[in-house]
C-alpha cells in the first residue's frame, strides 16, 4: 500500500494525524507489533511530535488498527469509485474489491496476522465487528446496492464474513500470485450469487389460489 507523502498541515486534526500515522504504524508493527514503539517509529517518519502521535491512538492497538483499516477504507473508495465499477458485473466488482483490499496488505502480512490476533479478543470483538461491517457497507455501496430492506443486512454480514474467511486463507497463502486465494474468494462469491438469486425465487410474489377465478375458468373456458 503507497504510503501518503503529502506534508501535514499546520492546523492538521487528531483524523487527520491518525490516516498520516496508520499506514506507516502498519509497517512498523510487522516488526514491533501493534505498540507504542509502532507509534514513535511512525512518528519520526512523519516528523510528528511523539507525544502527539501517542495521544492521537488513545486506546492503543485497536485505535491503531481502526485507523490503518479506514486508510484502506480510502484508499479503496479513490482507486474504484462507483463510476469505474459501473461497467463490471455485480460479482466482479464485489471480487475487485476484495483483492485491492488484500493487495493494500501485500507485504504487511505479519502485521494483519497480529491485528487480526488483536481483533480477536473477546473485549474488542464488538469493536471488531462494527469495523467489519462498516467495510462491508463502503463496499456494497460503491458497488451500487440501494437496499433499505433485510437484503441491506444479510449482503453486508455476508460479505464481511466473505472478506474475513478471505484474509485468512490469504495470510497462510505460497501460492504464485495468491492463486489460492483468488479460487477461494471466487468460490465464495458465486456461492453469494446462488443464493441471493435463490432468494429472490423464493421472495418473488406468487399469485394466490382464487376459487372464484377457478370456478370462473370451468365455466367460460379460454378459447
Amino acid at each position: 500500500m503507497a504510503l501518503l507523502s503529502e506534508p501535514l498541515a499546520a492546523d492538521a486534526t487528531l483524523d487527520d494525524i491518525r490516516a498520516l500515522l496508520a499506514p506507516r504504524i502498519a509497517a512498523a508493527a510487522v516488526f514491533d507489533g501493534w505498540t507504542d514503539e509502532a507509534v514513535q517509529a511512525a512518528a519520526g517518519e512523519c516528523g510528528i511530535d511523539p507525544a502527539v502521535a501517542s495521544f492521537a491512538f488513545p486506546s492503543g492497538a485497536m485505535d491503531m488498527i481502526e485507523a490503518w483499516v479506514a486508510t484502506v477504507d480510502t484508499s479503496l473508495a479513490q482507486a474504484l469509485p462507483p463510476e469505474k465499477l459501473a461497467a463490471m458485473k455485480v460479482r466482479e466488482r464485489i471480487r475487485a474489491m476484495v483483492l485491492f483490499r488484500l493487495e493494500c496488505t501485500a507485504g504487511l502480512e505479519e502485521a494483519l496476522r497480529r491485528a487480526l490476533a488483536i481483533e480477536a479478543m473477546p473485549q474488542n470483538l464488538p469493536r471488531t465487528l462494527r469495523m467489519g461491517w462498516s467495510s462491508a457497507d463502503l463496499m456494497w455501496r460503491l458497488a451500487g446496492d440501494t437496499a433499505t430492506d433485510y437484503n441491506h443486512y444479510t449482503k453486508r454480514t455476508l460479505l464481511a464474513a466473505i472478506y474475513a474467511a478471505t484474509l485468512a486463507v490469504f495470510l497462510d497463502d505460497d501460492s504464485a500470485d495468491k492463486a489460492e486465494t483468488q479460487a477461494f474468494l471466487d468460490r465464495r462469491i458465486d456461492g453469494v450469487m446462488r443464493f441471493e438469486k435463490a432468494k429472490a425465487r423464493w421472495t418473488q410474489p406468487r399469485e394466490s389460489f382464487s376459487v372464484t377465478r377457478f370456478l370462473g375458468r370451468l365455466r367460460y373456458p379460454a378459447r
